[in-house]
């Protein structure tokens, strides 16, 4: 049995209904980083596992709730994730060592606001960046990521395109 994932990451304090549906279908939230108001973290749908990092714009009470990284295993997969990771293969300062060091096989990030998945050879690792869902940034389509997780592979991986940035549904 498969572990779903929705990978987001870049809310700077927006979340919005049509995001939040694509939530509703997943066993596991990771947010990576960015988060820029709880009540982002507070509006995620109920019973479900929430994984999540601050950003560099996350003030020191979401930096009390969530740490910088979060590395882990599950589905027979090791996994890091950290808000600023840089890219493939120009990654930001130290974090190559780490994922050398730490063997990691799927690494993720937020940061760029630039969707982007590459598997990495040299360190046969996958690297997902899932964009953002929040207004901020540069940014032109906010974007998610969801995927499957299923004995140590990457399943059903799928970019959800969320409208342009700059059309609010906010929540009341």
């Amino acid at each position: 049995m498969s572990t779903k994932i929705a990978l987001i990451s870049d809310s700077h304090s927006y979340i919005d209904h049509k995001t939040l549906s694509y939530l509703q279908e997943v066993d596991e939230i990771w947010h990576a980083g960015d988060i820029g108001d709880l009540q982002v973290m507070k509006a995620l749908p109920k019973g479900k596992l929430i994984r999540a990092v601050f950003g560099n714009i996350d003030d020191s009470k979401i930096q009390q709730d969530y740490p910088e990284w979060q590395i882990f295993e599950l589905e027979k997969m090791k996994i890091a994730m950290t808000h600023i990771g840089g890219k493939p293969p120009r990654y930001a300062k130290g974090i190559k060592s780490l994922l050398k060091f730490e063997k990691v096989q799927l690494f993720v990030c937020g940061h760029s606001h630039i969707c982007k998945v590459e598997f990495d050879r040299e360190l046969n690792c996958l690297y997902l960046n899932p964009g953002a869902i929040g207004q901020q940034g540069f940014h032109q389509m906010r974007t998610l990521l969801l995927f499957d997780l299923n004995q140590g592979k990457v399943e059903n991986l799928r970019v959800v395109e969320l409208g342009k940035r700059g059309k609010l549904d906010t929540l009341t």
